[in-house]
This record gives C-alpha cells, structure tokens and sequence, in this order.
C-alpha cells in the first residue's frame, strides 16, 4: 500500500514539474522587457569615470529593448558591446524575472599611464587602453616609450610597475619607467641627472636587492649625486658611471 502511494505521488509530483516547466516556458517565451537597471561598481576614491558617462555610452539601447520579447534579447550580445568601450574594464548582463535587464559595469581602473611616441593613454591590468585626456587623471605609475604590441608591449611593464609602487624604498623614488629597448628598461629617479638601468623588466627580486645595497651602503658615503648612471642589468653586478668623469 505504502508503495502505491508513493508512487502514485511521483506520479503526480512529476506531472507537476512537466505542467509547471511548461507554463513557465510559455510565460517567458511572451514576458516582455520592462527596462534597463545599471549597478556601477566604483570606488569614492577612484571616480575615474562616471556614472553618466558610462550611461551616454548605452545611447538609445535602453529605449530599443523595452518592449521587446525577453526571449529576443540577447544577453551575451549586449555584453560583448559593453566591453568593447574603452571606458568599461568588465560587464555583465543578466535578465530578471521582473523583466528588466540588469546590468553591472565595473568602470576602467587604470595601473599606468604610457606616453607611446605621439600619443598618450591608460592601461589597465590586462592591457585595455583609455586614451588620457583633460577628463581622466588618476595618480598611476609613468610608462615611456616606443612600443610595438606584437615585440614589446607596455603590457609587460605592468609587473614592474606593480613591483615598485608596492616597495617602500621605490615607490616615493622612482618617477618614471622609461624604455629605450626591451633589453635596456630604464628607470628614472628623483634624483635629478640619475637614472637605473635594470635591463630587461625580469629576476626583479634579485635586481632590487643589488640596487638597494647601492643606495643604502654606498651612495651615502660616495653622495647621492656622484653617479648619473647605476646598471643592475648584468647578473650578480652593480655598474656604476660616475657623473664627472
């Protein structure tokens, strides 16, 4: 008996799920799109770009939806739009059984700045670019040079320049990345006339140890203007050119 029951109420209970997919799967195939809710997710400290800025670049999206069949929309789409615009480091779209479309920006967030032979733009962690205008200015590490994406990338300063801005010691000395080829990385310090050849940006760790050693046991006994030039390019040496030869 006990067995029968059961049975008969899978019975059911399955007749239920088959109705209720079905009724759910015509519900949808008609809901129409009630509007656009947009989420910002931006730091009071960054504000690089704004809400509305990001908002003028939806133009007349929000207005060519609503109405349409939510089954019509596709999500993945509008997705691909939004990332393509410069301003916007990642979005998300999803649809809502309200019918609205929900979409989530997380804004550009710049690591460096890279003046590139006659133009100027901001990069963020994985390599996007936002040209630097009046508008945009955010305090991020100065990457100069003349670069090619397929040889050498301002790309691969990113971890040099993450490496400095999280040292104590380099952070408030060094002013500028600057590169004359990809096997002679230059950086330039605060001290004027100075600057530090680490080669190529790689075996950083070992790099910055021999430079710290320079600053910390020999510049203040020889002067801090002494040298023009400190290499720590070639493994296991300091070389140093004195500024009055």
């Amino acid at each position: 008996m006990k067995k029968l029951i059961r049975s008969i109420l899978s019975i059911l209970l399955v007749t239920y799920i088959i109705v209720a997919l079905s009724f759910t799967s015509k519900w949808a195939a008609s809901e129409k799109c009630r509007g656009i809710r947009i989420a910002v997710n931006d730091s009071i400290e960054l504000r690089f770009v704004t809400s509305s800025e990001l908002g003028k670049e939806l133009g007349d999206l929000p207005s060519r939806i609503k109405g349409m069949r939510m089954t019509d929309i596709s999500t993945d789409s509008i997705e691909a739009f939004l990332n393509s615009i410069d301003k916007i480091e990642h979005a998300s779209v999803v649809k809502l059984t309200d019918g609205f479309i929900h979409i989530t920006v997380d804004p550009m967030h710049p690591v460096a700045r890279v003046f590139d032979t006659n133009e100027s733009y901001y990069i963020n962690h994985y390599g996007k670019r936002i040209s630097a205008d009046a508008r945009y200015q955010v305090d991020v590490p100065l990457i100069q040079g003349t670069f090619n994406d397929s040889i050498f990338s301002a790309r691969e300063l990113l971890p040099l320049a993450e490496y400095i801005n999280n040292d104590s010691l380099l952070n408030p000395l060094i002013s500028m990345i600057k590169v004359e080829s990809p096997s002679d990385v230059l950086l330039i310090p605060i001290i004027r006339g100075q600057v530090i050849n680490i080669g190529e940006p790689r075996d950083l760790d070992d790099k910055f140890a021999r430079l710290k050693r320079m600053y910390h046991e020999v510049l203040p006994v020889k002067g801090w203007d002494y040298y023009d030039t400190l290499s720590v390019k070639w493994h296991g040496q300091i070389v140093a050119t004195r500024r009055h030869k």
